[in-house]
């Protein structure tokens, strides 16, 4: 018996450890590229390369960006007024690998 709970506590915690505060930003993130526009598959692309990439400070820079955005192009624009180069190469790069269809 104390096995079991002893096995269920690390499946717990493996668990847990599996998804990263990043990963859980990932519904965010992907809702907010859709409501910048983009189609469901493209944010669905971008949102885990980005959360995969980015910490939550830079993932929570992007979040705060206003202004109406209706094309990925928009979007980028945006972003490039966050002014950190890694946000901006991450979404990018996501924006480029995702809409070719590269990274899926």
């Amino acid at each position: 018996m104390k096995l079991a709970a002893t096995f269920a506590t690390c499946v717990v915690a493996a668990t847990l450890c599996a998804c990263t505060p990043s990963k859980l930003a990932y519904g965010q993130v992907k809702s907010a590229l859709v409501e910048s526009g983009l189609s469901d598959s493209n944010a669905s692309c971008m949102a885990g390369r980005m959360t995969d990439k980015l910490s939550l400070r830079q993932l929570q820079k992007l979040k705060q960006l206003k202004g109406e955005k209706r094309s990925l192009m928009d979007y980028v624009a945006a972003v490039r007024r966050v002014n950190d180069a890694d946000a901006i190469e991450v979404t990018i790069s996501s924006a480029a690998l995702c809409t070719t269809g590269f990274a899926r």
